[in-house]
């Protein structure tokens, strides 16, 4: 397993500094959001040229870093259409920067039927699952022409929230470029986070085979909801996942969500420590 980190969440400070940490905390990959993480240069769809990606590739390659993951986190189920065609438009420059960067996945979530992005229950409606469907059928054409994984990660507040809606979403597009990004935590809400092992179980019974990469957290139940913490601070037990991921995805990708700088090396210690335990 080659643990990572988002970029993002690694201290303010240009890429290449923020490289230079990672390398130093011993992290071998990082999840990379443009614009969450660059700041010294544009990185809208017209600065994406095929001199940047090349750049950014020797750059990371200089500190010993994968790009695990290019995260395009925009809602394909917005009803607005006009913000449609430019999340389309992001969509497809992504990709093909991807295709040039050799980054892992093209990464995101699956959307709310509103612009706020937020849930309500008719995320979780078959109307709104057919919805989504239909509306990532460009963006894995897209992600074929250019010979890119495009990653899909079942949250429960957005449309594909269990592993049961993440496998008739692979199956009904049914493309060898479509794959899941494995967030367990994220399949986790105040309703249903005591049956956590169960779900986490069906997951990789239904999606194993089609998962791309693995992002790890930790949570704690606070105020009647899920807080999302770093790994080791919460109440996750890690064996049965990362039992998997030794037995079933060697070298596979697997980067740490909601640390901070004071607490990221701790993390990933804790969880290479039950990797290497199993």
């Amino acid at each position: 397993m080659q643990l990572g980190i988002r970029l993002h969440d690694i201290k303010k400070a240009p890429l290449e500094e923020r490289l230079c940490i990672a390398k130093e905390q011993g992290f071998k990959c990082g999840h990379l959001a443009l614009a969450k993480v660059i700041s010294e240069f544009p990185t809208d769809n017209g600065a994406l040229t095929p001199g940047l990606a090349m750049y950014l590739k020797k750059l990371f390659s200089k500190y010993d870093q994968d790009i695990a993951v290019l995260g395009c986190y925009l809602n394909l189920t917005n009803p607005n259409e006009e913000t449609m065609k430019k999340t389309y438009a992001r969509y497809f420059a992504n990709i093909r920067f991807a295709s040039l960067l050799g980054a892992g996945v093209v990464g995101t979530e699956t959307g709310a039927v509103n612009e706020e992005y937020s849930f309500e229950e008719r995320n979780h409606s078959e109307e709104a699952l057919k919805v989504f469907i239909e509306r990532v059928k460009p963006v894995v054409k897209c992600a074929e022409d250019f010979g890119v994984i495009f990653a899909i990660e079942p949250v429960f507040k957005h449309i594909v929230c269990d592993p049961k809606r993440a496998r008739r979403v692979l199956d009904e597009i049914a493309s060898p470029n479509l794959q899941i990004i494995f967030d367990p935590v994220n399949l986790l809400d105040i309703s249903n986070y005591e049956r956590r092992e169960e779900i986490f179980a069906e997951a990789v019974e239904l999606l194993g085979d089609d998962i791309a990469m693995l992002h790890l957290k930790d949570f704690v139940v606070e105020d009647g909801a899920l807080k999302s913490v770093a790994c080791g601070t919460g109440e996750m037990q890690y064996e049965n996942i990362l039992r998997f991921v030794k037995l079933k995805k060697p070298f596979m990708h697997a980067t740490l969500e909601n640390t901070v700088p004071e607490n990221a090396v701790k993390a990933r210690e804790f969880i290479q420590g039950i990797y290497d335990r199993i």
